[in-house]
């Protein structure tokens, strides 16, 4: 036996810890949750070959690990569309997020405020945007949009997320309609509009159905580049474009205006059989080419897939499902829990690959599988 195979002390990995692993959070929130609101959370679109996909595309990258580096303790640190984090994780915009925990995106915000990370505030959540962001000002600093229903209330959510200290905005692009999600059709899922109309309760908001309807009933066209760009014209915040998988698609988004680009098939849930986010990364980034910056989402589960997203040009990676599992096993405390073992696993990788922080991730610290 080698000295690298010697277990350390049980307290290195945290054996006071409720939860040791990412995998028994998940197990918590599996075990915590009703079945059809497991399967509404864990499901995906059709027969779910592109959410396997997500999963098996991190498979097919293998590290390159660099011995005796020299390198300093990795620094975690960096920044998104001018959001300052303690790593290069954010949380996604899942809505209807009082069905996993009464607390919802509030709870999701204060463990981001703890953790050092920031969390993408959804429209379609439990709680507005204002209360997320009373809950947490310093992490509650991104609010997701949806380019649908009446442009007057699109502009008008723009600026309740200005006017509340929000720093950017994230439009949800590849969601004209909710995709074929079998799981929920089999449960005859049908849960209380109110978890997804946090934002709409107040007087003088529009309908829920007026915003959200055309994702059930499609009477109206889809909106197009150009008329997002107008929409978004006079935004006071700068706006990232959330589920592009083409380097088309990615052009067109930077043509219209966005800073950002995430990659993102929606974790499996829109339409099965697109790529894996994954492998569509590459040629997202070569089209970007510098004049955005680039996030990846669906299939990360743990911080060695933060660091294959980061060595293949994401600048951050968005955690989703992730996040909600937190918040199913133990609310504000589970999530926390996320954060902490994607940091310290991400630490390790960065270690042993010789790098000194993630800013330091490139290419060459990852080789596509032989086999």
């Amino acid at each position: 036996m080698t000295s690298g195979d010697i277990a350390p002390p049980a307290t290195f990995y945290g054996s006071g810890e409720r939860f040791a692993t990412l995998d028994e959070i998940t197990d918590a929130a599996r075990e915590t949750l009703p079945a059809d609101v497991w399967d509404f959370l864990a499901g995906g679109a059709g027969d779910e070959s592109t959410m396997r996909a997500n999963r098996k595309a991190f498979e097919r990258w293998t590290f390159l690990p660099r011995a005796m580096s020299g390198a300093e303790v990795p620094s975690t640190w960096t920044s998104f569309l001018g959001v300052d984090l303690s790593m290069p994780v954010l949380t996604a915009p899942f809505g209807a997020d009082a069905l996993f925990h009464p607390e919802g995106q509030r709870a999701v915000a204060r463990a981001n405020d703890a953790e050092g990370v920031a969390s993408i505030v959804p429209e379609a959540g439990s709680h507005s945007l204002e209360d997320v962001r009373a809950a947490a000002p310093a992490a509650a600093m991104i609010a997701q949009l949806h380019p649908m229903g009446p442009e007057t209330n699109f502009r008008a959510m723009i600026a309740r997320a200005a006017d509340c200290g929000y720093r950017a905005l994230c439009v949800t692009v590849d969601c004209p309609t909710g995709g074929w999600r079998e799981r929920n059709l089999r449960n005859r899922f049908a849960p209380d509009p109110a978890i997804i109309t946090g934002n709409y309760r107040a007087a003088g908001s529009p309908e829920p159905q007026e915003v959200f309807g055309q994702l059930f009933d499609r009477t109206e066209p889809v909106w197009s580049w150009d008329r997002l760009a107008e929409a978004t014209a006079d935004s006071p915040l700068p706006w990232f474009a959330k589920g592009i998988l083409t380097g088309a698609d990615a052009e067109s988004a930077v043509a219209a205006g966005a800073a950002g680009i995430l990659v993102s098939n929606h974790g499996g849930r829109q339409l099965d059989g697109a790529p894996a986010a994954l492998d569509q990364l590459p040629e997202v980034v070569q089209a970007v080419a510098g004049r955005a910056q680039v996030a990846l989402d669906s299939g990360i589960r743990r911080g060695a897939d933060v660091a294959k997203a980061l060595a293949l040009g994401a600048d951050v990676v968005i955690v989703g499902r992730l996040a909600a599992y937190g918040l199913a096993a133990a609310g504000e405390a589970g999530v926390r829990r996320v954060h902490q073992l994607i940091r310290a696993e991400l630490v390790t990788v960065l270690t042993l690959l010789g790098r000194g922080g993630v800013r330091d991730l490139d290419a060459g610290a990852v080789r596509r599988s032989r086999s």
